[in-house]
């Protein structure tokens, strides 16, 4: 029987990832860190305001909806519900009404707002806890469902990344992952992440994190990988080669054929992009779309998948991955 499993929250992160997108902050960051969200009043030059002004208040976004974390009114402070001594202010001084997390769990990933009023004075402020990492599909060259729990486990790690657990799944479906094959996860139960029904995906039923349950794990499937990231960076080398050339001419620059873990990480992490196909080192040869745009992927940013060519053609490029020394 095939499970669905839907609702709340966002995707992928690290704890001291912090940047700006559309004037929300975004801080990316992993289930058990601790984290700060800014929030600061800008005082006047003239002006000094005491106390922290008269109040503060964080609510976060749940489906469309603003639900109250944390209330401070002077000396008073009132914690809500589930967010009760799970946050705090930092009050690094007087107009510094950051809010901290500890221990962050599942449910903690999303969309905050942070409102601080001082007499007329007043500021508000959104910040987006997203989870660092990425998840992807995996299947080998020779075909989908040929891998046991523990050739999937290896697959993962020759792609420099890990079977993902459920609650990386599931962030990545609420960040958007549709695939229709079914994978192995950490915990020996296969799912599959699917946003846009459809008859072949398990029939037209809401979206949802689709699970086949724990199976044994002589079973064959494919598999979920999760990378949190690199310490490198990703690069192309514009030149017709085949498979064997392309792993020379990465190793000639001082580096080596990229994995799909390293092309997720660029892509989906920094933003890559680049409308050329290219060698990974599993023998695949892909290409990282941000920016959909015709003859590149039209209508969605993702790793384009062109295949397993016959490694002896000279067909494209290199991608190619350097350790940050």
């Amino acid at each position: 029987m095939i499970t669905i499993i839907a609702s709340a929250l966002v995707c992928l992160s690290l704890f001291n990832n912090v940047h700006t997108a559309e004037g929300r902050t975004i801080i990316l960051a992993r289930p058990g860190d601790d984290v700060n969200l800014p929030c600061r009043l800008k005082p006047s030059d003239d002006a000094v305001f005491g106390g922290l002004g008269n109040r503060i208040s964080w609510t976060k976004v749940e489906n469309d909806v603003e639900v109250d974390v944390l209330l401070s009114m002077g000396v008073h402070q009132v914690e809500y519900e589930r967010f009760e001594k799970h946050v705090k202010l930092l009050k690094a001084d007087e107009n510094d009404a950051t809010l901290v997390i500890r221990n962050l769990r599942l449910d903690d990933f999303g969309i905050y707002k942070c409102e601080v009023v001082e007499g007329m004075d007043d500021i508000v402020n959104e910040v987006e806890i997203k989870m660092h990492g990425v998840v992807f599909p995996y299947q080998p060259n020779l075909r989908r469902y040929i891998l046991n729990f523990h050739d999937a486990e290896v697959a993962c790690s020759e792609q420099d990344a890990v079977l993902a657990s459920f609650e990386q799944l599931y962030q990545a479906w609420k960040g958007g992952l549709d695939w229709c094959n079914a994978g192995w996860l950490s915990d020996g139960t296969v799912q599959y992440p699917i946003n846009k029904p459809r008859v072949p995906c398990g029939g037209k039923v809401p979206p949802g994190v689709r699970s086949y349950g724990r199976r044994n794990k002589t079973s064959r499937f494919d598999a979920f990988c999760y990378t949190a990231g690199y310490n490198g960076e990703v690069f192309f080398v514009d030149q017709k080669l085949n498979f064997t050339e392309a792993v020379q001419v990465c190793e000639n620059k001082g580096a080596e054929l990229a994995k799909v873990g390293h092309m997720f990480a660029a892509w989906k992490l920094n933003g890559y992009d680049r409308c050329d196909a290219g060698w990974l080192a599993d023998g695949s040869v892909r290409y990282p779309i941000s920016r959909p745009r015709m003859k590149c992927s039209p209508t969605e940013a993702a790793v384009r998948h062109v295949g397993f060519p016959d490694k002896k053609h000279k067909l494209c490029g290199a991608y190619c991955y350097m350790v940050h020394q």
